[in-house]
């Protein structure tokens, strides 16, 4: 009896290791039940480690943009980080990306300086589990995931045109003041300008492409030279918010102002006074705190798994100004914001960006 005593406490105390053994190897929750992170259904917690790479730093529609992705990643429990380079140069950006796939963050959420210059970094970064997805300006469609678009590319340069040809009287000479000459974006919205003369406005000529690199001193230089150029010039666009400004703030003191009209894209911030006094009537753009929203949101709905860039996919964004809160992927990984939307002397002062 002893010894039948003695084995049955050997395996009673066995049996009592061994659960405690399971027990501190189990999570606490009920058989079969999960603990996920946010938005994921596997083992482990979704890290929202989201950084935007925005084409340069200190440029006041990417601060607007960022400042807005960044509210955005944070409400939905996400990192932000912003980095970026002092000028918008083709290859500016690579070290940037480098240096983000070596962390291994869950995002990247560029607006690229280069179409095709970054390609292999941005390679690197996806071999490297990181989610690539551009914004405002994109890349080659195979470098990305996919790309977060202001609006429908032909819309933002027809609508740019229509607002020059109206105000010239549908003839005259006119001249462009583009950002870098590889944005892409940039080059993108040009070359429906071009067409749309072509076909639209056959009684306008474009003079000349002119680059002011996103910098503020460059796009006044090459205003000045401009008008200097072609004494009958009657009205520039500048599809940059760095780029209108400037020109706005050489022609506002200048013999021509009234005289030579100016459009673009610009925000109502750095264009309000310019409005105000009449250097310009109109100018276009978007909300680039919506469109750095929409990004972060496509970039969580990437690292969730929800999207993966393919046509057809749909997500959903919110704190967005509209309405709108479900997007639908189109072709080549695209995402459209919406359409542009003109100020004048009676809106500009509805908005605050």
């Amino acid at each position: 009896m002893n010894s039948l005593r003695r084995r049955a406490a050997a395996v009673t105390g066995m049996s009592m290791l061994l659960a405690v053994g399971l027990a501190a190897c189990s999570s606490g929750e009920p058989e079969g039940s999960e603990s996920p992170g946010p938005g994921d259904s596997g083992d482990e917690a979704v890290s929202y480690d989201i950084t935007f790479l925005p084409k340069n730093l200190g440029n006041p529609y990417f601060d607007a943009s960022d400042n807005a992705g960044k509210a955005a990643v944070e409400s939905f429990g996400g990192t932000y980080k912003e980095v970026g380079p002092t000028e918008a140069a083709p290859d500016a950006q690579v070290t940037f990306i480098n240096t983000l796939s070596q962390q291994g963050v869950g995002a990247i959420v560029l607006s690229a300086n280069d179409p095709a210059a970054l390609c292999d970094a941005l390679a690197q970064a996806k071999e490297a589990g990181v989610h690539v997805l551009t914004f405002d300006s994109d890349v080659n469609p195979e470098c990305r995931e996919m790309y977060v678009a202001a609006s429908n590319t032909e819309l933002i340069g027809q609508k740019q045109i229509d607002i020059i040809a109206e105000e010239i009287g549908g003839s005259g000479q006119i001249a462009i003041l583009s950002a870098s000459a590889n944005a892409t974006n940039q080059n993108a919205w040009i070359e429906v300008m071009k067409e749309y003369l072509a076909s639209d406005y056959p009684d306008i000529e474009l003079v000349e492409v002119v680059y002011g690199d996103d910098d503020d001193q460059t796009s006044y230089d090459k205003t000045e030279a401009l008008l200097s150029q072609y004494p009958d010039l009657k009205g520039i666009i500048a599809p940059t918010t760095v780029g209108i400004a400037a020109a706005a703030r050489y022609l506002s003191t200048s013999e021509f102002k009234g005289q030579v009209m100016l459009t673009g894209l610009g925000t109502p911030n750095d264009m309000r006074d310019f409005v105000k006094d009449g250097t310009v009537l109109e100018f276009a753009l978007w909300n680039p705190k919506d469109l750095g929203i929409l990004a972060a949101w496509a970039a969580k709905a990437l690292i969730d798994g929800d999207i993966t860039g393919a046509e057809g996919e749909t997500f959903t964004a919110e704190g967005l100004s509209s309405e709108v809160t479900e997007f639908t992927i189109g072709a080549d990984g695209i995402v459209v914001l919406g359409d542009p939307f003109v100020f004048t002397a009676d809106n500009i002062d509805d908005f605050d960006f």
